[in-house]
C-alpha cells in the first residue's frame, strides 16, 4: 500500500479531469516527481488524427522543460476502478529518465493506490541510452 497525500490526490483528479479526451473518452492524468522533489503533471490531449499526446508524455515534457530530467515517482490515474498503466510508448519514454529505483504507482479513477511497480517490472530487458554509448 501506498499513501497518497491529499494535495497529490487533489491535483490528480483536477489534471485528469482536464483532459481532453473527446475521441476515446478515457481521461487520464499524470504527476511526477523529479529528483530534487519538484511535482509536475499532465494530461493526455487527443487530436482528430489520433496521435495525440500520453499524460506520462505531457508529464515527462514539462519536467524536461523545466531543465530537470530525472523521475523519481510516478503515478498515473484514469477515470476506471482498473488498472491504467502506461502505454508501450510512454513505458519506454519514463525508462528515458528513470533510475532503478523509480516507482510506478498505478491509481483507480478515485486516485486511490492501486498497484507499483519498478521500471524493470514494468519494462523488462529495456533499451536505453546506456545501449547506445560508445557508438
Amino acid at each position: 500500500m501506498h499513501d497518497i497525500s491529499d494535495e497529490l490526490r487533489t491535483q490528480l483528479l483536477a489534471v485528469r479531469d482536464r483532459a481532453y479526451a473527446p475521441y476515446s473518452r478515457h481521461p487520464v492524468g499524470a504527476a511526477l516527481v523529479s529528483d530534487d522533489n519538484h511535482t509536475f503533471y499532465g494530461c493526455n490531449v487527443e487530436i482528430a488524427n489520433y496521435k495525440g499526446l500520453c499524460a506520462e508524455a505531457s508529464a515527462i515534457a514539462a519536467l524536461i522543460s523545466s531543465g530537470r530530467q530525472t523521475i523519481t515517482e510516478i503515478y498515473v490515474i484514469g477515470p476506471g476502478e482498473h488498472l491504467c498503466t502506461p502505454c508501450g510508448d510512454c513505458r519506454q519514454r519514463i525508462r528515458e529518465f528513470a533510475t532503478p529505483e523509480t516507482r510506478i504507482h498505478v491509481l483507480d479513477g478515485q486516485a486511490n493506490w492501486l498497484k507499483s511497480y519498478t521500471m524493470d517490472e514494468l519494462l523488462p530487458d529495456s533499451f536505453g541510452p546506456e545501449n547506445l554509448a560508445g557508438l
